[in-house]
């Protein structure tokens, strides 16, 4: 056959099914199309090199350039930033995987690549790094959101879940599950306390003691302020144990201490208490350690709720005798059927 004929010749892909039929000569001019695996491209030029079926995920953000540069080598470009790289079959895919992590325009927030990349075991479908540290946070912040045991984590179903989500897990004590979640307060208390000391507006305490169960004292400190966008927030500063004696001058002491510790000493406006009797003392003593406004004239500010308590409370002790008759009659009447249609009947005749 004439040299300037052009020949058929048979270009093997990896197996036996991948056989395809490509034209060439040595002046080839147009381009021919050949089948890779599932893709479709064309080639150009003198020399064909053997390719393998692409089998890589990565492949779904590139796609083939038509022509192959004079030595007749196979270039491909990514489908987001059209950057051109090498794709004969001994190159590998190491580049282009790398590219795809660092492509600046490539985002996961494109829907139809992410299910294309779901559909095929791309890049996407790989599971995130195990951060030992991070996993620590979220089960300590776990801990303290659902009021679990610190001996949680010890629980024999509970390390089971978490070495099969990763065998390489270590088990953690109630002790290292402790130290997690006071260091997770510490930090969170020093994020705070920056926070109160570069507000710009004063701060308002609200506090009251009470006794547990087994007559053990109580103490919470609370703070109310706006913000710069003028948004009114409240924060949890402290609830701890306050030893007896709980006279005015011995909760002034503590409450101060509390607020040195918190940094805030010179930014008080006012505190809200009950009207307990050592409160009228607590407010005085406390009064001289602070920088107030206006004296402190508006710094002592009542509860209006225990107010209310108080006056309702007054109130009911004077039809206490009534109040008693009441519920006496009630609980006559739900003795049985017969007392309750007697009582219907007396009231029917009262009335």
């Amino acid at each position: 056959m004439d040299t300037n004929t052009i020949e058929s010749e048979r270009v093997h892909v990896d197996s036996e099914e991948d056989l395809v039929e490509v034209k060439s000569s040595d002046t080839m001019s147009k381009k021919d199309p050949k089948n890779i695996g599932n893709k479709t491209i064309h080639i150009s030029g003198k020399n064909f090199k053997r390719q393998r079926k692409l089998t890589s995920g990565v492949w779904v953000n590139f796609e083939f350039v038509d022509e192959t540069d004079e030595d007749g080598n196979l270039f491909c470009k990514c489908k987001k930033c059209e950057k051109m790289f090498r794709a004969d079959s001994k190159m590998g895919t190491g580049n282009l995987i790398r590219h795809v992590k660092n492509c600046k325009m490539r985002t996961f927030r494109d829907v139809g690549q992410m299910i294309l990349e779901n559909s095929t075991a791309g890049l996407a479908n790989k599971l995130p790094v195990f951060d030992v540290a991070i996993f620590r946070e979220l089960l300590a912040l776990a801990i303290v959101r659902h009021d679990l045991p610190f001996q949680f984590v010890e629980y024999e179903g509970i390390r089971r879940l978490f070495s099969y989500l990763n065998p390489t897990t270590k088990t953690i004590s109630r002790n290292t599950s402790k130290s997690d979640v006071v260091k997770m307060y510490e930090r969170e208390k020093e994020n705070l306390k920056f926070l109160l000391g570069s507000i710009s507006s004063r701060i308002c305490l609200t506090s009251d003691c009470w006794s547990s169960i087994t007559s053990d004292g109580y103490i919470t400190l609370t703070a109310h302020y706006v913000d710069d966008n003028w948004v009114l927030k409240k924060k949890l500063l402290n609830f701890c144990f306050m030893p007896p004696p709980h006279t005015g001058v011995h909760l002034s002491d503590h409450v101060c201490s509390l607020l040195k510790d918190w940094g805030i000493l010179q930014k008080i406006f006012s505190i809200t208490l009950d009207n307990a009797a050592s409160n009228d003392v607590f407010a005085d003593c406390l009064k001289g350690e602070l920088e107030l406004l206006c004296a402190g004239e508006f710094f002592h500010v009542r509860c209006c709720a225990h107010i209310m308590n108080l006056v309702v409370q007054d109130g009911l002790k004077e039809i206490d005798d009534a109040v008693i008759k009441v519920r006496e009659s009630v609980k006559y009447c739900k003795g049985s059927q017969a007392r309750k249609q007697r009582f219907l009947s007396c009231i029917e005749h009262v009335g």
